[in-house]
């Protein structure tokens, strides 16, 4: 997993603010996503929302036609971990919706994901939820000069084991960041700390924990992009982008533009 292979994008503080126009995009279109999403849409409809926000923000979806991906987002349901394709599926009370959402500024990408859970969930599924927030900040607070890229993975996977009995999807990691979507290095989330490249200033990463209320064993179905779990138990992923700087780490897809 680290070892040596192209090297790691590095941007300037000028090429970061570009990101941070993209990542703004995202974090708009997600929270409106948040805001309007309600039991009886269906994923199509999500899709829709996130078409005409990206559109209006003069960006453009890293998604769309990403080797042939339909839509403007990723809307994952339940038993979907991540890439779930938006369509008829009707959004029910009680699921958990993972919407995964991508777009360029300027040739600049920002990536983010949240996970929705609509009343009347079970109590477990909103504990899945938050457990899997609370470690992508462990991971994000890792995001610093001179840690290795192990250690946030580290972070990820010691919050989640503290947090409960949560399946780790090994299978999907989060990845670098920048004139393209998916850059060097992949980001795991999980390992032993201290190994990988050294973190420096001007690097950007995606971290996206996954996690599952049963076994972290996945599967394709036959669309040949949505990811499920084999048991069929709910999944929840969370995911921003953020910038390596000298003042530490700057998440460049939340709304507040949060330093960490």
């Amino acid at each position: 997993m680290f070892g040596k292979s192209e090297p790691i994008e590095i941007k300037s503080i000028d090429e970061l603010t570009l990101m941070r126009e993209a990542g703004l995009v995202v974090a708009r279109t997600l929270e409106r996503l948040r805001q309007e999403v309600t039991a009886g849409m269906t994923t199509a409809d999500l899709d829709a929302i996130a078409r005409e926000s990206i559109a209006s923000h003069g960006a453009t979806s890293s998604f769309l036609g990403y080797h042939g991906f339909p839509a403007v987002i990723c809307t994952s349901v339940n038993r979907e971990v991540v890439h779930g394709i938006p369509g008829e599926t009707a959004i029910k009370a009680g699921d958990i919706v993972s919407i995964d959402c991508g777009a360029i500024v300027e040739g600049w990408h920002g990536d983010a994901a949240i996970s929705i859970v609509l009343p009347g969930a079970d109590s477990a599924v909103v504990a899945l939820s938050e457990a899997t927030k609370a470690a992508m900040w462990a991971g994000l607070a890792k995001a610093r000069e001179g840690n290795r890229l192990s250690d946030i993975g580290h972070a990820v996977e010691t919050c989640i084991k503290d947090a409960g009995n949560y399946g780790i999807v090994e299978d999907y990691v989060g990845h670098g960041i920048g004139t393209s979507m998916h850059m060097h290095p992949p980001v795991p989330n999980y390992g032993k700390p201290g190994e990988g490249p050294r973190l420096e200033v001007g690097m950007a990463l995606a971290i996206e924990p996954m996690a599952t209320l049963g076994s972290a064993n996945v599967g394709v179905l036959e669309d040949d992009w949505t990811v499920v779990t084999i048991d069929g138990k709910p999944a929840a992923h969370w995911e921003h982008t953020v910038a390596i700087t000298d003042e530490g780490p700057w998440v460049l897809t939340s709304l507040e533009g949060t330093r960490l």
